[in-house]
């Protein structure tokens, strides 16, 4: 096993390892960037739908879930800290033909979380400014992205604070003008023991609204490649991985407290831009001003997260798990080029097919089967000692984030169900083409003795 010093042949095909340069307020920042990001301006209204006026329920049902996941990526990220994420665990504890099932579905996550983006930023609160039909924005709204992204981004850790600071901010505003509805005596606490709706009971109603609540939290997932470029990954990931997580949970708590006491639950419950209302019901603030914070939140997330699944594809495509033809790049710009204009055209066919709420439940099912494949790795990979002295969990967390992620599955819709199996099954015909090739080439690249057996020692 490799210590977790660096070394001359870690890290890179060329010999160099990643550097260590993210200390823990960095780490911290860069998590809760990550996971406070534009999911809770869209979801807030399509959770109040399933779950009723008591949508602060669902919402830390959501954040308690996601911890115990949370949980075995803090072991896994301490004992292998490398970039990969979960294909690399699944790679580990079961093999290269999970491991790619696992990283297609992050793929295919990526992909619909950009999508169930765009078409929250052609909402209402674009329409804070000019009202256009949803398609024809979210389609506009991806080619835009496609073009930035094709430009070429370059990320720091600076910029990274900056978009987090504008997103919390924004959510703060709505914490305060729900608090200054209630306090001028024009909200209705009541609403907030509201659990359930006339379909629903109350149990249902927390079980199906955790489903799109999880859609907000699951941001920490990519965090875990960064583990490789953390100073001492084996105190920092674990205390930035819990510290931002319970944080954003705090906020959004309050965010869905002050939201349901201030606009009435079926108001909110019909509106894309259930945040936008809070302000409309308390004034002060300018309508086009939050509108304006909330959109650049929308496409601050869906850009990143464009940019990871472009990425995420070329890197598979140079890999030979997908066609080759997602290696292209541009010649100045050094921009996968046919990656993001594959990635892109598939979010804009989701996004002309599908509502928020779908869209959302997709990319959770999705992330359910990794988180499944994570919960297990952690357990099968018990017998490996990886790093010396890294984070270890209670066996039940795993085995309760395994459970967790079962019952969460049994809430989907019968159509998300479809949708996802269909990605499920593209995903193993193209592991199964991927270990017919790595065949292939291991033949390929054997001596002659080897192919015969002659001469060969035990």
């Amino acid at each position: 096993m490799s210590n977790i010093k660096e070394h001359p042949s870690a890290g890179t095909p060329g010999g160099l390892a990643l550097k260590r340069t993210l200390t823990t307020p960095l780490l911290y920042f860069f998590i809760l960037g990550d996971v406070l990001g534009a999911g809770v301006y869209v979801l807030v209204g399509q959770v109040t739908a399933d779950a009723g006026g008591a949508v602060w329920v669902p919402l830390l049902a959501a954040l308690l879930l996601a911890l115990l996941t949370a949980a075995s990526y803090a072991e896994l990220a301490t004992k292998y800290p490398r970039a990969g994420g979960a294909s690399h665990y699944a790679t580990r504890a079961f093999g290269p033909f999970v491991g790619f099932v696992a990283g297609f579905c992050m793929l295919a996550a990526g992909i619909v979380s950009v999508a169930a983006l765009a078409r929250g930023f052609g909402g209402d609160y674009l329409s804070v400014f000019v009202t256009l039909p949803v398609g024809l924005v979210a389609v506009l709204f991806l080619a835009g992205l496609a073009l930035v992204n094709a430009r070429g981004i370059k990320e720091s850790t600076r910029a990274n604070v900056v978009a987090t600071v504008v997103e919390v901010g924004g959510l703060l505003v709505v914490v305060a003008l729900g608090a200054w509805l209630l306090l001028r005596g024009d909200g209705d606490p009541g609403r907030l023991v509201q659990l359930g709706t006339p379909e629903k009971g109350a149990a249902a109603a927390v079980l199906s609204g955790s489903v799109l609540a999880y859609y907000s939290f699951v941001g920490f997932e990519t965090s875990v490649n960064v583990a490789e470029e953390t100073r001492d990954p084996r105190r920092s990931y674990p205390r930035a991985l819990f510290g931002a997580l319970v944080t954003a949970g705090a906020v959004y708590v309050l965010v869905g407290v002050a939201a349901s006491a201030a606009v009435p639950t079926g108001r909110l419950a019909e509106s894309s831009g259930p945040l936008l209302e809070v302000v409309k019901e308390a004034g002060g603030v300018p309508t086009w001003l939050f509108g304006a914070v909330a959109l650049v939140a929308v496409a601050n997330g869906a850009l990143l997260t464009g940019i990871m699944s472009s990425r995420l594809a070329y890197g598979m495509a140079r890999d030979g798990l997908l066609p080759s033809v997602l290696t292209k790049v541009l010649p100045g710009r050094r921009t996968p080029w046919a990656a993001i204009a594959v990635t892109t055209a598939l979010a804009a066919l989701l996004a002309l097919t599908g509502d928020v709420a779908t869209l959302a439940s997709s990319l959770v099912l999705l992330l359910l089967v990794v988180f499944l494949v994570v919960n297990a790795a952690v357990l099968v990979l018990r017998r490996d000692p990886g790093e010396a002295g890294h984070f270890r969990v209670p066996t039940v967390l795993p085995v309760l984030g395994a459970a967790s992620c079962v019952l969460l599955a049994t809430q989907v819709e019968a159509g998300v169900w479809l949708r996802g199996l269909l990605v499920l099954a593209v995903g193993t015909v193209l592991a199964a083409v991927a270990a017919v090739r790595r065949g292939r080439n291991a033949e390929g690249d054997s001596t002659p003795s080897e192919k015969t057996g002659v001469g060969v020692r035990d």
